[in-house]
């Protein structure tokens, strides 16, 4: 849990600069920031999809996994933790932070910082060996990234930490018990639907070109590495 704890931190220190030197910042400056975040987080979602060696079970994993997100919700329940935040510390006469900024920067962080190949190779690693280095890169990354989100999106990215603690730690806890489950390969598909979230987060919320759900699509994470088990147990893999 090192890993994540340092990542959380990086997330609360590099959002509190924001919070309080963003606004010092031209709105276009912030505007080509984002863009350039946007652009990034593209670029790295293509980077991480090219890993596969099996496309078929990247698209099978999301198109299961984005039923089931329907089904569950997912984003929804996103939005849900978000609002009632929002309720609790934003004021809605004079209040620093705008409503749907703050939804807005609790969604697109809780996914950027969660979703990627750092994430979960760092947590799984930081659970297996007791190695966070790689999450600590992740950190530095993190921290710069909260920076700008919060300068443009507010004190949403802020809270974002919670998602972190759960999601990473939950993945760190699951790793120390999980050592002889993850696969290579397995891996690399997670990775590669990884890659495609990423992709949706940069088109509907960074870029902003169009709404995209991508919270719904987060089975495919767990999807993917179960579907190259069961078919390394067919031979087909």
């Amino acid at each position: 849990m090192t890993g994540t704890l340092i990542n959380a931190a990086a997330v609360l220190v590099g959002g509190t600069a924001g919070l309080v030197f963003g606004a010092r910042l031209a709105d276009r400056v912030r505007q080509t920031v984002m863009a350039g975040i946007g652009l990034f987080t593209l670029a790295m979602g293509l980077k991480m999809f090219l890993e596969t060696s099996n496309p078929l079970i990247v698209l099978g994993s999301l198109l299961v996994g984005g039923i089931l997100g329907e089904w569950w919700r997912i984003e929804d329940g996103l939005r849900a933790i978000g609002t009632a935040l929002e309720a609790r510390f934003t004021k809605d006469d004079q209040g620093s932070l705008r409503r749907g900024d703050f939804l807005r920067g609790f969604l697109t962080a809780s996914l950027l910082f969660c979703v990627g190949p750092m994430t979960i190779l760092g947590s799984i690693q930081d659970g297996l060996t007791g190695d966070y280095s790689l999450l600590a890169v992740k950190s530095v990354l993190d921290g710069f990234a909260s920076l700008a989100l919060a300068s443009t999106l507010g004190g949403g990215v802020l809270f974002s930490v919670l998602v972190v603690l759960a999601y990473q730690g939950g993945i760190t806890l699951l790793a120390s018990g999980a050592q002889a489950v993850f696969t290579d390969t397995m891996v690399a598909e997670m990775t590669a639907a990884g890659g495609v979230l990423l992709m949706a987060l940069a088109v509907g919320s960074l870029l902003e070109i169009r709404p995209v759900r991508a919270g719904n699509l987060l089975p495919s994470l767990i999807l993917a590495p179960v579907a190259v088990w069961i078919l390394t147990r067919l031979g087909l893999v």
